[in-house]
Order: structure tokens, then sequence, then C-alpha cells
């Protein structure tokens, strides 16, 4: 392996979480008797937020179609020592009868009072060459199981003593702005921020909403990515995390999985009462500043 190469490995491996990294907020709704429904928990933002939120005292819904994934997330949280439980529930999110089934068990876990989209998938290609059964895919994992998990949690959180509850969800800079060859997640991403909107929208200021948009995160999705836009690119592997990751961002390091998070968390606190239907741009100035 050359210098380069283990200089590029190190700016994008997913790194683990410590205890060390959370950040806890004293919170009088961040208790073990409500529960934060987290997807995408077996792996990066998702496995991070999990292991923040145990952290805070609630106890985790953790979800995920990878088993193996969920399992490591809560052998995680016994070995950094979490405060509150992770309990795994799997679950495909194309499946409307798992996600119907998600929310009911979550519910026994006590009061459903957070939902965190985090979920999510990519796929490199052209339009011209995207397939479109990967899009369908993309789409229901990415805007229509978020859709459907707030529709099914809202009742829930109106029925905490109250009355409140928050979904936040996993946006991106390209949710803003878009890069070429990457259709269904430039739509499902824009979309995400019109859910965060009409949820705020409805729901008074007591059942509230935000989507945390960031720069690339050093996450397996990101990683596995890389060669992929290197083909499609023409250009080496170090380059599109050079030029094509960092490259417009004047803050030149990719944030960690825990760094997001933490925003979720303080989104979900009473920190965040005023975020509704927002959007928290963290991109190091990826898009909005330019030379």
């Amino acid at each position: 392996m050359s210098q380069s190469d283990s200089e590029s490995d190190s700016e994008v491996s997913p790194p683990s979480v410590t205890r060390e990294t959370i950040h806890t907020i004293d919170d009088d709704s961040f208790t073990a008797e409500n529960v934060c429904l987290v997807t995408g928990a077996g792996s990066g933002i998702g496995r991070a937020l999990a292991l923040a939120a145990a952290e805070n005292g609630l106890t985790v819904a953790a979800t995920d179609i990878d088993e193996d994934g969920l399992e490591d997330t809560v052998d995680r949280g016994e070995e950094i020592g979490v405060s509150g439980p992770i309990e795994t529930i799997p679950g495909d999110l194309t499946n409307d009868d798992d996600l119907e089934r998600i929310v009911e068990q979550s519910a026994d876990l006590g009061n459903v009072k957070y939902l965190a989209n985090i979920a999510g998938m990519q796929h490199i290609d052209s339009i011209e060459e995207f397939p479109m059964e990967t899009y369908d895919t993309m789409h229901a994992i990415m805007l229509r199981a978020p859709l459907y998990l707030s529709k099914l949690c809202i009742p829930h959180f109106r029925e905490t003593e109250d009355g409140r509850g928050c979904v936040g969800n996993m946006g991106s800079v390209h949710g803003h702005y878009v890069t070429s060859d990457k259709v269904a997640y430039n739509v499902s991403k824009f979309g995400l921020r019109g859910l965060t909107q009409s949820i705020a929208a409805e729901g008074d200021g007591e059942i509230r909403s935000f989507s945390v948009s960031t720069g690339y995160v050093k996450t397996p999705l990101v990683t596995n990515q890389l060669e992929d836009t290197a083909e499609q690119r023409g250009i080496s592997v170090d380059e599109v995390i050079q030029d094509v990751m960092l490259g417009q961002s004047r803050v030149k390091e990719m944030m960690e999985p825990v760094d997001v998070a933490n925003l979720f968390l303080l989104g979900f606190s009473d920190l965040g009462r005023h975020l509704d239907g927002g959007d928290l741009l963290f991109d190091g100035g990826m898009t909005l500043t330019y030379e």
C-alpha cells in the first residue's frame, strides 16, 4: 500500500464511536421510558446515533435489515457502557408489514417520542443508464419509508404525556445542490426536506421535525462509492476524496458519524425546540461559499 493509499484510507475509514465523543444533554425527556426509533442502526450514522441516544438515557429501538450489524451495534454499546438500552428490531424498510411491525415493537418498549430516519444507500450511474429497479429501491428506503414511519409514529407522539414528539431526517448537501450520476440519491434527499417541512406544517409546534444535511461523512456508504465514482469520472480514488468530496469544502476534513449523531440529539432535545421544519447544514462551507 502506498503512502497516498494509506492517507486515503484514514480519511474515509469509518471510526468507532467512543463514549467520550458522545455529547450528553440534560433533558427531562431523555429517559428510559421514552423511545428513539433509529433506522439504519446497523452501521455508520445510524449506529452512532443509536449509541448516542442510549448514552443520553433513551431506550433505543434499533432497526436495520442487517441483523449482524445490529448485534455489532449492541456489542459496541456494551463495550463502551452506554447508559440506556439498545433493543434490536430487524426489518426491511421496503416492506410495509415490516414498517408497521417495527413501530409496534418500538411502542412495546415505551413511549415512542423520537424517530430518526437514517437508513440510506447509494448507486452511481448517469440518468440515461440508471436502473429503475434500483431507483425504486432507493426511493422506498430513503423517502417512502421515512414518510410511512412518520405517519405511524405521529399518533404515538400524541399519546405521550406532553403530546410531543420529533422526527429527525438524515439529509445531505445533495438536498441543496446535486452532483452528477446520483439522481436517485439527489431526488430522495430533496424529497426528505419536503417531508420535514410537511411534518412541521401539520405539527403545530408539538410534533416537530428537522433534517441534518452534511457533506461527506466517514461511513460505509461513502467508502463503498469511492471506486464507482472514480471509475465513472475517470479519476483516481484519491482524486475523488480530495477533489470531489472535499474539493469545494472550506473545512478539509470529513465529519465522523458521531458528529452527526450529536446533532440529532441536539435537535431532539429542548435546545432544539425552535428547530421545526429547518435543516441543519453542516457541510464545511461546501454549498454556500465560492471562490
